[in-house]
């Protein structure tokens, strides 16, 4: 006779979960009794992941996660819960081709799925495959702002506050639906003073931002 797991958890043995999934409701199997392994924990009747992985199982009635930490990157994208990105999810990712980031690193990703209960999941391509400017973003300076704003700075045609300062200086963007704003630039002074441009026209209008840009362009000419 072989033994299978509880019809309750069988759709998910050797499945991906991320932290939060209920993967055994202990309320229907009141007649038997688990063993629980790493990256599982109780609440009550529920029986939840606490870690990346996949959900395993062996005879007759352990339940564990495999981790798959070397699979996933953990992101913090200032949701209810981290988010997790495949280590496949670059362009030309390949087993043999892991990135390498350090703890705090800046990534411009996309968010491909959310589903409730679970951890949303990135990746660093567009819908084609290609890089397209998502992945680690190297030094610049990143700053909050609101998700209101930031839905400003993508808006199309570009926002009057990003069009001003184009037209000046040369510098790069990459903004966040999360309020997260990143600005790179060759020189300090410039990098300061898009990110006081930016953060100073949340409540202006198209005009009143314009005439903020060149006064504080103006500023930056009379103090180099």
């Amino acid at each position: 006779m072989v033994e299978k797991p509880s019809s309750s958890s069988s759709t998910l043995v050797d499945q991906p979960v991320v932290p939060g999934d209920v993967v055994l409701d202990l309320s229907n199997m009141a007649n038997e009794t688990i063993k629980l392994g790493g990256g599982l924990r109780q609440d009550q009747d529920a029986i939840s992941v606490s870690k990346v992985g996949k959900l395993r199982f062996s005879k007759p009635n352990k339940y564990w996660v495999e981790s798959s930490q070397k699979r996933n990157f953990l992101v913090d994208i200032k949701g209810p819960s981290l988010a997790f990105l495949p280590v496949l999810a670059f362009e030309g990712g390949t087993r043999r081709n892991i990135p390498k980031f350090e703890m705090g690193a800046l990534l411009y990703v996309r968010v491909v799925k959310v589903n409730p209960g679970m951890n949303p999941e990135l990746a660093c391509t567009d819908a084609s495959g290609k890089a397209a400017g998502f992945g680690l973003l190297k030094d610049g300076y990143m700053f909050e702002c609101s998700t209101g704003l930031s839905r400003m700075l993508l808006s199309s045609p570009s926002c009057p506050v990003l069009e001003s300062l184009g037209k000046k200086l040369s510098f790069e963007t990459a903004v966040g639906l999360n309020g997260r704003v990143w600005v790179n630039a060759d020189s300090p002074s410039t990098i300061i003073v898009v990110s006081n441009a930016i953060l100073n026209s949340e409540t202006l209008s198209g005009v009143q931002q314009r005439i903020m840009v060149d006064k504080l362009l103006a500023n930056l000419k009379l103090s180099s």
